[in-house]
This record gives structure tokens, C-alpha cells and sequence, in this order.
């Protein structure tokens, strides 16, 4: 049974390897409340994983540690994993699915541990942990369904209550439902007052329907690029703690995790992955009842690869309105593109790509059309833009 008492051992014991990360004002940010950051994305490998993982194995006993640790993982729980194996000297075998991001395997082997990669998503992974873990009798470190590393997530609860007192909500990451197991078990023992708040990508909303349902469901398939949270199915543990001190649960779509991981970037010089920037997407978006309240949410994970990094980039460049596209109807005559590059100069936009097509079967004979690619301000600029070339007698397109 989790208590205080484990939360504040876990604390005491990894104190010399677990940072107590910032809690950052996040003044820059577009939100209706006062907005904190907890900066979990800068932890030790890079996600607060390290937490639950090194007070659950610090606990093993000696012939324990001596069969070695077996964990599954999307990436973040693995380099926990391999860390505190590494430090206790003792052998990790760590199952990633094939959708894990490079980069987290990568860190996961520098950590020492020998890595087996799965075809499919988190659940695939564990099944092919589990046959392993009874197949030569390693300890099994689940990154959800213990209640070790769920003192040990609960360890940031602590942190909050030391950094940020008065606080009336904390919002949280949930895949399998760790990490908001700890944290709301402990706002509630110590602030009962503080809401705590989830929050799932659309694509893999598992504990969301869980709890809307009142009863532990599972999502057929996860479509989601926020790999640290694709879990088809929460915990019977986490689902009972999230019915007992959550609020409420959200969603967030992939491109509103997106463009939150881009305002955390430009905004507050964080770098977040999808998992670690669901809760900044769900208070930018209104998502949540916490207008003029003092907020906490936790930046979960940064360990974002940076090939993907340069596609969300994009994508949130597109969704806030600082990338464009217009498709423009013209005549093909001389003298229209110089017409519509003097509308775009005006309006204070930039041009980056163009390309000329021939017009469709619906545009008059001498038609075509110009697709222009722009960079400009924000949406409303855009819409200043589109009515510029409205006024000059232009016809524009969705799409062509």
C-alpha cells in the first residue's frame, strides 16, 4: 500500500541522483492563468523516469539484484532503468518498440544496457519483457503498475508543495498513468485543495475514456507522435489512483502538442517532446477550467529525436500561422506575379517558395494557378493577407 512515508524515503534515497528540477514562471506563453513550469525535461536522461525507476531497483535485495532487471519502455522508463542499474552495478535488459525514437536507444545502450527491439508500439514491447522476465527470472521494473515508482514519481508532488504552496491545479502527462498516480497521491495527502488535472494525446486517450466510463479501458490501436504516451491500456493500479485524486482527464490533438512544444522552444528556451508538452497544449487551448488560477504543468520529458523535432517544428509554425500557403487563381499574362509579390510586400510577409500550375478544368482557359508559400506574423495576419488579394479581385483556393 503506497503512503507518505514511501514517497519520503524514495526522496531521501535518490537525493544524490535525482535533481530537484526548476519550477520556471512561464511568463511567455499564451494562457488565461499564472502558468509554472515544472522542468522535468531536464532531469537526468533527459525525463522524470529516472525517479520511479531508481528508488524501485535502490529497493531490490541482494539476490534481487544479483538475476539482473528487465524493463519495456518507449525510451524514457529505459534509460531510467539502464541509469539506476548502472549505479547499482547490476544488469539491464531493456525492450524498446520499434517506434521508439533513435535517439533514446541510443541513450539507453551509452547507460550500459543491452537493448532488445520489438516490432510495434509499448504493448508489444511488454509482452516480449514479460516472457523474458519468466523465461531466465530477472526482476521485472513495470513503468507504471508498481507502487515503488509510483513513490518515486510522487517525489515531484513533494517538490510542489516545497516550491509552489498556494497552487490550485497541477496538470499532468498520463500514458499508463505513473507519474499522475504519484503526483496527485501526494497534492492531495498534503493540498487537498489543488485540483490535478490529466491530459492524453487524441490518439491514445486510454485513461481519459477510463475514467469518463468509470471503468479501466483499452484503445484498440495509438496513432500519436508523442511516443512516451502511446499506451493502449492504463494500469489497474493507476486507473484506481487517477479515480480516487484526479479531477478530470483531457485530450490534446497532435497538432496542438505541436504548436505547444514550439512555444515552449520559443518562448521559454525549453525543449520538450510530445509526451512532455501535452500539459502546456491542454492550457493553451483552453482545455481546462483554470483561468486567473496559479498553475503547475509538468514539462514531463525532453528527449524529443531531432528528426521528428524538425516536422513538429513546422507543423507548429503552420498551426500558429507563421508559415503559410495561399493558391492563388490567375490569368496567364505578364505582369501577375509582380502584382501579387507587391500585395504580399505590402501586407509585410515574406515569400519563401512559389510555384506556377497550369489551371483545372474548372478555372477559365487562360487560367492557372500560383501557389505561394510565405512567412508571416500569426493568423490574423494571414487573414489581412487573404483580404488584401480578395480586394484587388483575386480568387483564392483551399485547395487545388
Amino acid at each position: 500500500m503506497l503512503t507518505l512515508d514511501m514517497v519520503y524515503q524514495a526522496a531521501h534515497t535518490s537525493k544524490n541522483t535525482v535533481r530537484k528540477t526548476d519550477l520556471i514562471p512561464a511568463t511567455g506563453l499564451d494562457s488565461d492563468c499564472r502558468l509554472y513550469l515544472k522542468a522535468e525535461n531536464l532531469q537526468l536522461t533527459g525525463s522524470f523516469k529516472l525517479r520511479g525507476a531508481y528508488y524501485k531497483i535502490s529497493s531490490l535485495s541482494k539476490e534481487e539484484k544479483e538475476k539482473g532487471v528487465v524493463a519495456c519502455s518507449a525510451g524514457n522508463h529505459a534509460q531510467g532503468v539502464a541509469l539506476a542499474a548502472q549505479r547499482s552495478g547490476i544488469k539491464a535488459t531493456i525492450f524498446l518498440p520499434s517506434v521508439a525514437p533513435i535517439s533514446k536507444v541510443e541513450a539507453t545502450k551509452k547507460y550500459g544496457a543491452e537493448t532488445k527491439i520489438i516490432d510495434g508500439i509499448y504493448d508489444d514491447a511488454y509482452e516480449a519483457a514479460v516472457e523474458y522476465q519468466k523465461e531466465t527470472g530477472a526482476v521485472f521494473i513495470h513503468p507504471f503498475e508498481d507502487e515503488q515508482v509510483i513513490a518515486g514519481q510522487g517525489t515531484i508532488g513533494l517538490e510542489l508543495i516545497d516550491q509552489l504552496q498556494d497552487m490550485d491545479a497541477v496538470v499532468v502527462p498520463i500514458g499508463g498513468g505513473g507519474l499522475i498516480s504519484g503526483i496527485s497521491f501526494v497534492i492531495k495527502k498534503l493540498n487537498p485543495k489543488c485540483k490535478v488535472y490529466g491530459v492524453q494525446a487524441e490518439g491514445a486517450s486510454s485513461m481519459c475514456r477510463s475514467m469518463h466510463e468509470n471503468s479501466k479501458c483499452s484503445v484498440s490501436c495509438v496513432s500519436t507522435f508523442a511516443d512516451g504516451i502511446a499506451v493502449k491500456s492504463p494500469g489497474q493500479m493507476t486507473y484506481d489512483f487517477c479515480k480516487e485524486n484526479v479531477d478530470d482527464v483531457v485530450t490534446v490533438s497532435d497538432d496542438e502538442i505541436a504548436t505547444a512544444i514550439l512555444a515552449l522552444m520559443e518562448k521559454e528556451k525549453l525543449v520538450a517532446e510530445g509526451a512532455g508538452a501535452v500539459a502546456v497544449a491542454a492550457i493553451m487551448f483552453g482545455k481546462l477550467p483554470v483561468k486567473n488560477k496559479k498553475v503547475c504543468a509538468i514539462v514531463s520529458g525532453g528527449n524529443i529525436d531531432v528528426n521528428i523535432l524538425s516536422r513538429v517544428i513546422n507543423r507548429g509554425l503552420l498551426m500558429s500561422g507563421r508559415l503559410s500557403d495561399l493558391n492563388i487563381e490567375l490569368l496567364d499574362k505578364p505582369g501577375q506575379l509582380r502584382e501579387v509579390a507587391a500585395i504580399i510586400a505590402d501586407t509585410g510577409a515574406n515569400v519563401t517558395k512559389v510555384s506556377h500550375n497550369q489551371g483545372g478544368e474548372n478555372t477559365d482557359i487562360r487560367g492557372c494557378y500560383l501557389r505561394v508559400s510565405m512567412e508571416t506574423r500569426n493568423k490574423e495576419h494571414l487573414d489581412e493577407i487573404k483580404e488584401a488579394f480578395r480586394k484587388a479581385g483575386y480568387k483564392l483556393h483551399e485547395n487545388i
